[in-house]
């Protein structure tokens, strides 16, 4: 080798291992930071136990659990990470007990994969971490003027955490903007009127940006029409709309139309995850009347709203449902058998975009009752046990980036969320 090559040769290798050194330094800075911040670990190990890739699956981890194991543990201050890189994460208050109990956080997985995690916390104190944000829950109310006439006259939008309907407020009083709670992941909006309606509605989005917090302050009604991101897709009236909590009485659904009071809160408004909880008091439904708490939630990259109903007195049936839209396709579950998960879906031209829209419910099969239909809705009556019910909603728009457009993609996709909800990613400490 000459001279000059030599020398060359040295400078590479000098380069290389300035460049090596510098990593280590700063990984080392990075690692001794993370341990002042988060001075306890432990490993978690992840799967997924079926043979289907999973994007953007939620993985859940019982706090309860974590301290059986590690007395010490605080949800208030931890991190979670894989392969050297921080995932976004979140604790919740998953099922509205007042108390941080589940870990929540997205990963994707090849089919049967394993990975090792470790979770990062300080046994005191809280911490904080900022991450992108990927799902949103709000609910805004004018502020500043009064009703008149069941209409709400002058005062501006503001965002609070908890209200209590006032009584004077119906359908269209301008109180609510775009008519009362809204929350959205990164591919779909959903909102409910926060009235006698009490009905369920889509926002079809057509950018993964949050973007509930700009709809509705230039105009009362303007997301009834095509924006930069996407509009109200959804024709809703006096049906179920989607995933609407009724019961089936009398030969007919009882919507939550007559209540005493109504209050309603943001349980979450997370990176990851956020939840809406509205208490309805004294329902009433023929001669009988009923407490209802629905807690709505929805997960960073997912479509799926689930919705956890408890109702006083046990009765014998709750029931949700679909819009009926006569250019659709039917879709349900070929297994008839009780255990898991089933789905009822419509897929076909009921977007107010004029185009492709699938819309679904998702339940647990020990809790279906019936099938039932009137002049607006396909009814859904699902058994309570101990006054609750859990299921899900969805709603899946062709101008979605990289949305579903057809009925055989809508058809695969219930098939393979189904699939993914009767085998949640198992977790292990």
């Amino acid at each position: 080798m000459n001279n000059n090559r030599f020398v060359g040769f040295l400078l590479r290798l000098s380069i290389v291992v300035i460049a090596f050194t510098t990593s280590c330094q700063k990984e080392s800075k990075e690692t001794t930071e993370l341990k002042r911040e988060f001075p306890k670990s432990f490993p978690i190990s992840i799967q997924n136990t079926i043979n289907l890739e999973r994007r953007d699956s939620p993985v859940s981890m019982d706090v309860g659990a974590i301290i059986n194991t590690y007395p010490d543990f605080n949800a208030e201050a931890f991190v979670v990470h894989c392969d050297g890189t921080e995932m976004a994460s979140q604790a919740i208050d998953l099922n509205g007990t007042g108390q941080k109990n589940y870990i929540i956080f997205m990963s994707d997985f090849l089919p049967h994969e394993k990975k090792e995690l470790v979770l990062h916390y300080a046994a005191t104190g809280k911490r904080r971490r900022e991450y992108s944000k990927r799902t949103q829950a709000e609910i805004s109310h004018k502020v500043g003027g009064r009703f008149v006439d069941k209409e709400y006259e002058g005062g501006e939008f503001r965002n609070v955490q908890f209200v209590r309907v006032p009584p004077e407020h119906t359908d269209h009083s301008t109180y609510f903007r775009y008519e009362g709670p809204g929350w959205e992941s990164d591919r779909v909006g959903y909102r409910f009127y926060l009235d006698w309606r009490n009905a369920i509605d889509i926002f079809g989005k057509k950018t993964s940006d949050m973007v509930l917090h700009t709809v509705g302050l230039d105009g009362f009604d303007s997301y009834h029409e095509m924006a930069d991101w996407g509009m109200d897709i959804f024709k809703v009236g006096e049906s179920l709309g989607i995933g609407s909590v009724g019961m089936w009485q009398d030969g007919k659904v009882h919507m939550v139309s007559e209540t005493d009071s109504i209050t309603c809160q943001i349980i979450a408004n997370g990176p990851v995850h956020s939840q809406i909880e509205t208490e309805y008091y004294g329902w009433n439904v023929g001669s009988d009347r009923y407490d209802l708490n629905s807690n709505l939630s929805i997960s960073a990259g997912s479509r799926l709203t689930k919705h956890i109903i408890q109702i006083s007195e046990n009765p014998k049936n709750v029931c949700t449902g679909l819009a009926k839209h006569t250019q659709c396709d039917v879709l349900y579950s070929e297994n008839k058998d009780d255990e898991g998960w089933g789905y009822f879906g419509l897929y076909g031209l009921q977007s107010l975009a004029n185009d492709k829209l699938g819309t679904a419910i998702l339940f647990r099969k020990e809790d279906f009752l019936d099938l039932r239909e009137d002049s607006l809705s396909h009814v859904l009556l699902l058994r309570p046990r101990n006054g609750c019910v859990t299921y899900y909603f969805l709603a899946a728009w062709a101008q979605e980036p990289d949305g579903i457009r057809t009925k055989e993609e809508f058809h695969r996709y219930l098939k393979e969320t189904v699939m993914q909800l009767n085998n949640p990613i198992a977790v292990s400490y």
